[in-house]
């Protein structure tokens, strides 16, 4: 399922987007992983981080099993580097391998490869689209190349006749694979390049023919594995989704716009592009982004059986937090603490006999949806609020929040949702609020308004979105669209005239790119690197924060840039080392399975709720580190600890761990990697700031030989007398080891957790 966050672009946000656009979506997609649309900004210039390497790792996505026995699976992977039986090549009818994948498996697998596919031309003459021949595959890793021709669209009404065309070339590339006895082969999305197939239909065809073609229950052979493999996360993303779609067979779902999940009745109605949803449930278990409760200022704060749920879902500590707020705000902002939200909106309302009680409770729901927006959250929930101790009948808090939700949608510039949550066995205000919700949609003014449709999801964008800017950010991970989102509206939205980036991957920037630190491109801004307690960075200032926030997204390219190659270089010493290529895969288990529970019920005691384990699987380094557990002759690895922050999570994967990704507070025991045998001693290692998401990496780790550390090592001490004999580790005193090799540690499992 995918997750989705737009936010609106306007004043400062909008100026820095158009002097960075372009740069900021390469940044985005890297640190976080995450699919980037920016619409309705017209860029000063094109500031693109420029033609990044891309690490050359494989990843697989996702992989089902057809009832023929071919497994059908996703990767995002670079197709020169394939080591299976055959790769696909999307040519052109001369085989003339100039552009897209063509020239680049051309130039890796050298001359070869151009000449065999000349000579089959000057033999036979031109592919036709939607034919397939086989050639040798020069000096890349594969047995052979099938080269395929698919449909070129010059306009989209060229789709209609260009789908069967599509088909038949991967039809024709499946009949080679059977004639060969291929027992894999790599397929990327033919077409949508160059020859610019629309990309999503692209994916569709491409899955469904696969689907069709080995659903044939008379077929003589069938391969082991098709692997649908792109190097670019849209189109990994895309064949991922269409797989989904396709392959997946579904259980039969109640129709969200009727009921949801849970059997209970959903209304909903579109007011411009406000979402007004009535739905039964428990407010405590919403997980939008804002929970609002309501209590009267002389009231006890758990008084109300609203309150009450809330509080005693929170826990004690947000009361308290409530307690100690001013008491003079409308509306008092907590942290959630163990709801599953991102605050929770606290109004002060009047009991019903009071003066202007109508008022006031108008107020405190119009400033509720205002502070929201105010914070780009795209989704709030509300009680019904009024109709228990407040005083207020059914009918008129019904009337009197719609009525301020309608309002606000007239006014609002941001996509939100808006949730009305209803008490399950409260069936009567459901239907009041029901009622209500439709006679005020009808009477509405707004254009958008639609009564007629009331019981069903308008999926019709506005007419005005295409020409609102805004990002988009997408991601089938809810924890990397939200660590996206904080960062970007931190950089958009409160844009500081001191910025102060910390990345130790400062220390590989080389003399090239000092120079450009020592040169930004705003005038008025001045970059000072530092290095100190053993973390680096870079601290930008200026007179403008918008100024800052441009050369901020500029520097942040660089950084991606140099992990880039930080990580080019070390596969290509992995494989050599190993003789092997480099691939990892990162697989969530199944939160009832016996690794999940293991970890939850190891962490019971610890103050965080683990929301995800990902399993995390390396051939090549498992193999580096056998070869070091001989050399070390060590006992069993020791299971240890690191947080680490989430931009780093998909290195520690692919390449193993280095001292740049998590540098202690305070590196007391020398510059190398740290580990701690408990997560309550790697909270007291890694103090950085409170953030939403924490990242673990659970690691068996080789400690050898050790002795106590002390500030400043870069190797281990010598054992004795003799300076090239060193000890294997030191230790930091109880529960901490430090290594100086990524080699003796290999990752087991990534641990995303939440603090309660």
């Amino acid at each position: 399922m995918s997750n989705k966050y737009e936010i609106g672009l306007h004043g400062a946000s909008l100026n820095i987007v158009r002097q960075c656009g372009p740069v900021l979506k390469d940044v985005l997609q890297y640190k976080f992983g995450c699919e980037v649309q920016i619409d309705g900004v017209d860029f000063e210039s094109d500031l693109s981080a420029g033609q990044r390497k891309r690490p050359t790792g494989s990843e697989k996505r996702f992989s089902v099993l057809l009832p023929s026995g071919v497994k059908v699976s996703v990767y995002k992977a670079d197709l020169t580097c394939f080591q299976g039986d055959a790769v696909v090549n999307a040519a052109n009818e001369r085989l003339n391998h100039c552009g897209g994948l063509a020239q680049a498996l051309s130039k890796a697998g050298g001359p070869q490869i151009q000449t065999e596919s000349d000579d089959y031309i000057k033999k036979y003459g031109s592919l036709r689209t939607g034919e397939a021949v086989v050639t040798g595959a020069g000096s890349l890793p594969c047995q052979c190349i099938i080269h395929t021709v698919g449909p070129q669209l010059f306009s989209m009404y060229d789709l209609p006749k260009s789908k069967p065309l599509l088909e038949k070339a991967i039809t024709s590339v499946l009949d080679k694979v059977g004639e060969l006895h291929l027992k894999n082969v790599a397929i990327p999305a033919v077409s949508s390049g160059i020859f610019k197939y629309p990309l999503s239909e692209c994916a569709n065809t491409i899955v469904r023919t696969v689907k069709q073609y080995y659903g044939n229950p008379y077929l003589r052979f069938c391969p082991e594995e098709i692997l649908l493999m792109n190097h670019d996360e849209p189109t990994v993303k895309e064949m991922e989704r269409a797989c989904h779609d396709i392959l997946v067979q579904k259980k039969a779902e109640p129709r969200q716009s009727q009921w949801d999940s849970k059997g209970q009745p959903v209304h909903t109605v579109q007011l411009g592009i406000v979402h007004l949803i009535l739905r039964k449930g428990k407010i405590e278990e919403q997980k939008t982004d804002v929970i609002v409760n309501t209590a009267s200022p002389e009231q006890s704060p758990t008084s109300g059986s609203i309150s009450r749920a809330l509080f005693q879902r929170a826990g004690y500590r947000m009361q308290t937090e409530l307690r100690n707020s001013p008491s003079n705000n409308n509306v008092v902002v907590t942290k959630p603490y163990k709801l599953d939200c991102k605050q929770v909106f606290h109004t002060h309302c009047s009991h019903k006999s009071s003066k202007d009680a109508d008022k006031i409770f108008h107020k405190a729901v119009m400033e509720c949806l205002w502070m929201a927006a105010s914070k780009h959250y795209k989704s709030i929930a509300f009680p019904a609020i009024g109709t228990g101790n407040l005083g207020f009948s059914k009918e008129e808090a019904a009337r009197i929040m719609t009525k301020a939700v309608i309002e606000f949608s007239q006014n609002c510039q941001m996509k939100m949702e808006v949730h009305f949550v209803i008490y399950p066995a409260d069936t009567d205000t459901f239907k009041v609020f029901a009622a209500q919700i439709g006679a005020s949609s009808a009477e509405a003014s707004h254009p958008s308004s639609s009564p007629a449709g009331f019981e069903h999801i308008c999926d019709v964008p506005s007419s005005s979105d295409s020409a609102s800017p805004q990002i988009s950010l997408s991601s089938t991970c809810e924890e990397t669209i939200r660590e996206a989102e904080r960062w970007l509206s931190d950089l958009l939205f409160n844009p500081s005239n001191c910025y102060i980036m910390s990345n130790n991957f400062i220390q590989h920037f080389g003399e090239e790119r000092f120079h450009q630190l020592s040169r930004p491109t705003k005038r008025d801004v001045s970059i000072e690197e530092f290095f100190r307690n053993g973390c680096g960075g870079v601290c930008i200032k200026g007179g403008s924060g918008e100024d800052v926030a441009v050369v901020a997204v500029q520097i942040e390219a660089m950084f991606c840039e140099v992990q880039d190659e930080f990580v080019d270089a070390e596969v290509r010493d992995m494989q050599a080392k190993c003789l092997s290529k480099v691939s990892f895969e990162r697989e969530t288990v199944g939160c009832n399975s016996s690794e999940f529970n293991d970890r939850r019920y190891a962490w019971r005691h610890e103050h965080f709720r683990i929301l995800k384990v990902e399993r995390v699987a390396n051939p090549t380094l498992e193999k580096t580190f056998d070869l070091n557990k001989k050399r070390l002759n060590s006992r069993a690895p020791q299971k240890m600890y690191q947080r680490i922050p989430a931009q780093f999570c998909r290195l520690v994967c692919h390449i193993g761990f280095h001292a740049e990704y998590a540098p202690p507070n305070d590196p007391a025991y020398g510059e190398g990697i740290y580990f701690a045998d408990s997560v309550k001693t790697a909270m007291e290692l890694w103090r950085e700031p409170d953030e939403e998401y924490l990242y673990f990496v659970e690691a068996d780790v080789l400690t050898g030989k050790t002795v106590q550390g002390k500030p400043g090592l870069i190797v281990p001490p010598a054992v004795g007398e003799d300076p090239f004999i060193l000890y294997d580790s030191v230790s930091g005193g109880i529960g901490v080891a430090v290594i100086f090799s990524g080699y003796q540690a290999l990752p087991k499992y990534i641990i995303t957790c939440k603090r309660f």
